[in-house]
């Protein structure tokens, strides 16, 4: 996977009031898919979007949209967002956490597990791929990798490199140790969100992750077909 980089902008760092000015300016960059941030202001200490706002998007744009869940009980909303037209479903390992994991605390931010109910969570990949669409699962910077037994059911992981909830962050260096951790368990595409910009890529890419989630750097660029045009650069370099 490491000849076939792809950049996602993620729309948390768009200007929502001109949303499909945004959209278009993805499209004309270049962008392969949009990353879609949902956020339930209980899973992380922020509230966005939901399904109908999905639905919106699909309307204006054709590229693939990356649902991520950034929710508590992700399986109850699964269906609305394939509905609304998700192309993929991410959704979080923290909310199905193991026998060994403590409950999580209210208000503690990020959430984090050490194992997992592996049964509950191949439920959740299953009725994602039976509607079609394609499904991975998101580690808080906390959450150790441990999902590689799911490699056969997945089409991806996303590890996040900053805690989730806001954009604009910067990228949590220990976490490269776990993108390296994951490349070498996991031999389809690994995602990373979070702190991608001129001066991480290089390490991201030779870390082993191949689909980057690209938000302030890319929205608050003065050209941001050039910004991603810069990216891709540093990024082939890196996996040359």
């Amino acid at each position: 996977m490491r000849e076939r980089v792809i950049f996602t902008p993620s729309l948390l760092s768009a200007d929502f009031s001109n949303l499909r000015e945004e959209i278009e300016k993805c499209q004309i960059a270049g962008a392969q898919r949009l990353h879609v941030d949902v956020m339930d202001g209980h899973f992380v200490p922020n509230i966005t979007i939901g399904p109908v706002v999905v639905e919106s998007i699909r309307k204006v744009t054709s590229l693939a949209l990356d649902i991520h869940l950034m929710i508590e009980r992700p399986e109850q909303y699964i269906d609305d967002f394939i509905n609304a037209g998700a192309d993929l479903i991410t959704f979080h390992v923290e909310e199905y956490r193991g026998e060994k994991s403590l409950p999580p605390e209210e208000g503690v931010y990020p959430r984090v597990t050490i194992d997992m109910n592996e049964e509950r969570v191949k439920e959740v990949i299953v009725r994602i791929k039976t509607k079609g669409v394609r499904a991975a699962v998101a580690l808080n910077p906390p959450t150790p990798f441990f999902v590689h037994n799911l490699s056969d059911e997945l089409d991806e992981i996303l590890i996040m490199t900053v805690n989730p909830g806001f954009g604009g962050q910067r990228l949590i260096p220990s976490t490269l140790d776990k993108v390296k951790k994951a490349r070498s368990l996991f031999q389809k595409d690994i995602k990373v969100d979070g702190g991608v910009n001129e001066d991480t890529i290089k390490e991201l890419v030779e870390a082993g992750a191949n689909i980057l989630v690209v938000g302030s750097y890319f929205f608050h660029s003065k050209d941001p077909k050039e910004a991603l045009n810069r990216l891709s650069s540093l990024a082939r370099g890196a996996s040359n």
